[in-house]
């Protein structure tokens, strides 16, 4: 056609609406028309781009925006498509710095401003990030997506209270704004605030029935929130929705763990790592899960373990395979020849500085550390410090939030502070970093606290344990990191600054012995329970007061227990509580029955501290020697047995001599002061001469 008979509006206008109708060939052969005619034409260029964006050919697709940009570059929409076109080529930075120039020509553009923010949190500019989103609501107020995406950067860095604020607003402009109400939730979440969570993705189901996500993350609130049964219907349906969901089969399996099914957690733990096996979060949950299976020996645990790292964990960092094994420097070997001392850098790294159980075994430590011997350093994951947090800040001497960094921006931050020894406080349970301590980020690390196991990587060179847990006879072919004992034990203990009294004998006033869990509901394994009901069928009237929220599975407990003729009504429940109220719910047992194969640990210090002895029954795993630690540190080895027969036999005979009960009651608070549990400045003298022994410092 010749030139002079070829409107190029008209065009344009036809290629624009086949492009609009999904008539995609008959859009490209308008635009090439175009482009024939007019080979400067920007605008068909830029149709060109995002037709072939959308066909998936991104190669091709920048190539034309970045024509489109260079016949006109002042139009901001082909800096747009360019950013979008190389976001999606995961060429992060072609992308925010097309997002930059669209911005600075459209300033009121929220797209643009949007776009240049994503780019910068993907290259892990996360401040940078922060305040480009800042300038964009400054100049577009009226956008709920750019307030949302300023809520997900703050919640990224840990700002919970700032990103709570940015939803809202968010909300304010748009309430549809499903997403919006989503990860609002997901912020109170983590904040501890379930009930208000739970709103929230109500609130963005009954805008979206359909939200796969919205029931996702509604089950794991309705989980924390103690009702299980109501997490269980909505993960199904999250299943349902999309079965091929590897995080609502991962949710499940912490569902089904929790109300103690464990055979069937295992399986959807299996089943979310089949269907996303580069996630590495399933898998961890799974390993950790098989120390509460009571079918698991370390022997089955260990291959599970290493499996993990052969899965996940990368083969090589920065300073070599990560596989090598950390060697201390030979000692001086001169007479008179002594090292100089140096003052060694020292990093823990938690998800759980904070109000958590953790902290009564952290706080005892750091409050006693020689800082002038040892430089502390806290790794925090936090999406919402608190008080805890703040105390627990105040005994380091360095403090890093870690909230939304990845892996290798915490390992060059680690690297930075010159981290002689490393500390995993949380190995593969909730929220930990094993995938951090993989990549190797100091020359020396270290497993301790989470639970006395192995991680699996080589990456760790030591694990800390002590003689009870781990007798100095036993191999250490069960674990992958080398064992370093501590003198007396793994745990030293602080009960908090407010605690009950330790009340008189419950049995003397109420006529009958109370016996008492109040472990975590999924450690009470179908053979503890037929333990327990023996014990109950042979101390007549005797009561048993277990933790647990309110669900089906308690149902279980009960046919169990029947099977010995123990009526309903001598089993009571208590659910998840504060932890003064926790506390408190000692003050009505006399004697609390241990768990296996993984035994109390926080619950039975918390027990002794409130006067309540425990019976326990020590196991084939490390886990299921904590009470036989615990005990021998307490100078009661005689409450442990090493089969069902005495468990049995000791609950019985405590429970029938009153007197003997009252007495060992009333001195166990005092016992524990005096014991190496709570000897604070002991505990961290002895960690830190470890310290100086795999550092080959003096």
């Amino acid at each position: 056609m010749p030139a002079s008979q070829f409107n190029v509006t008209e065009a344009m206008a036809r290629a624009i609406e086949h492009h609009a109708g999904s008539q995609l060939d008959e859009a490209e052969a308008g635009y090439r028309a175009i482009i024939s005619e007019h080979a400067e034409h920007a605008d068909a260029w830029n149709g060109l781009a995002v037709l072939e964006w959308q066909r998936g050919h991104l190669e091709e697709a920048l190539k034309r925006a970045e024509t489109a940009v260079r016949h006109d570059p002042n139009v901001w929409r082909y800096h747009q498509t360019r950013g979008l076109i190389a976001s999606a080529m995961h060429r992060s930075s072609d992308a925010a710095s097309a997002f930059e120039r669209a911005s600075s020509l459209c300033p009121d553009s929220p797209e643009a401003w949007s776009g240049w923010a994503e780019s910068l949190q993907d290259l892990q500019r996360l401040d940078e990030a922060l305040a480009v989103l800042r300038k964009g609501v400054a100049r577009a107020p009226g956008s709920s997506a750019l307030w949302y995406n300023l809520g997900n950067a703050l919640s990224a860095q840990g700002a919970g209270p700032e990103a709570l604020g940015a939803y809202r607003k968010a909300l304010d402009i748009d309430p549809s704004n499903v997403k919006a109400l989503l990860n609002l939730g997901n912020v109170l979440r983590a904040g501890r605030e379930f009930e208000r969570a739970i709103e929230c993705y109500q609130r963005a189901l009954a805008i979206d029935p359909n939200n796969h996500d919205g029931f996702n993350n509604l089950g794991t609130a309705l989980l924390a929130a103690g009702r299980p049964d109501e997490a269980l219907q909505a993960l199904l349906r999250a299943i349902e929705l999309r079965p091929e969901s590897s995080a609502a089969h991962n949710n499940l399996g912490n569902v089904l763990k929790d109300t103690g099914c464990m055979d069937a957690a295992i399986d959807a733990f299996r089943r979310a790592m089949a269907l996303k096996p580069e996630d590495s979060q399933p898998h961890s949950n799974l390993l950790y899960s098989l120390y509460f299976d009571p079918r698991c020996d370390e022997a089955s645990i260990l291959r599970e373990a290493k499996g993990w790292a052969s899965a996940h964990a990368p083969t090589r960092s920065a300073r070599g395979p990560t596989g090598a094994r950390f060697e201390p420097p030979p000692a001086a070997s001169g007479p008179g020849e002594s090292a100089p001392a140096v003052r060694l850098h020292i990093g823990y790294v938690s998800p759980d500085f904070r109000d958590h159980c953790q902290a009564l075994f952290t706080l005892p430590l750091f409050s006693h550390h020689d800082h002038e011997a040892f430089k502390i350093h806290c790794y925090a994951q936090l999406p919402a410090p608190d008080a805890t947090s703040r105390r627990i800040e105040s005994m380091a001497d360095v403090w890093r939030p870690i909230q939304g960094l990845s892996d290798e921006a915490v390992e060059s931050m680690i690297r930075a502070d010159g981290i002689d020894i490393l500390v995993d406080l949380t190995m593969h349970m909730s929220d930990g970093r094993p995938s951090l301590f993989a990549r190797k980020p100091a020359p020396c690390q270290v497993a301790w606290l989470a639970y006395p196991g192995t991680t699996g990587q080589t990456a760790i060179d030591f694990r800390l344990t002590d003689p009870w847990l781990d007798p100095v006879e036993s191999d250490d072919d069960r674990y992958v990191e080398r064992s370093l004992r501590l003198p007396s034990t793994f745990w030293c203990y602080d009960p908090g600054t407010v605690t009950p009294d330790v009340a008189v004998l419950p049995a003397l006033a109420a006529g009958y012995v109370t016996f008492g869990c109040l472990n975590n509901f999924f450690k009470v394994s179908d053979s503890q329970l037929r333990s327990w009901g023996r014990i109950m069928a042979a101390v007549p009237n005797s009561r048993l007061l277990l933790l647990s929220p309110p669900g089906a599975h308690r149902a279980r407990v009960l046919e169990i227990l029947q099977e010995f003729a123990i009526a309903a009504e001598r089993i009571e429940f208590v659910p998840y509580q504060p932890r003064l109220a926790y506390l408190e719910t000692y003050r009505r047992i006399d004697i609390c029955l241990d768990t296996l194969p993984y035994n109390g640990h926080t619950t039975s210090l918390d027990a002794y501290w409130m006067g309540v002895p425990v019976v326990t029954r020590v196991g084939r795993t490390v886990v299921g020697r904590a009470g036989w630690s615990q005990l021998n540190n307490l100078g009661l080895p005689e409450l442990a047995a090493f089969d069902d027969a005495s468990f049995i036999d000791k609950a019985v005979r405590l429970a029938g001599d009153l007197g003997a009960l009252a007495v060992l009651r009333g001195g166990l608070r005092q016992r524990m002061r005096a014991s190496p549990l709570m000897d604070g400045a002991a505990f961290a003298a002895a960690m830190e001469a470890i310290y100086r022994r795999v550092a080959g410092k003096r």
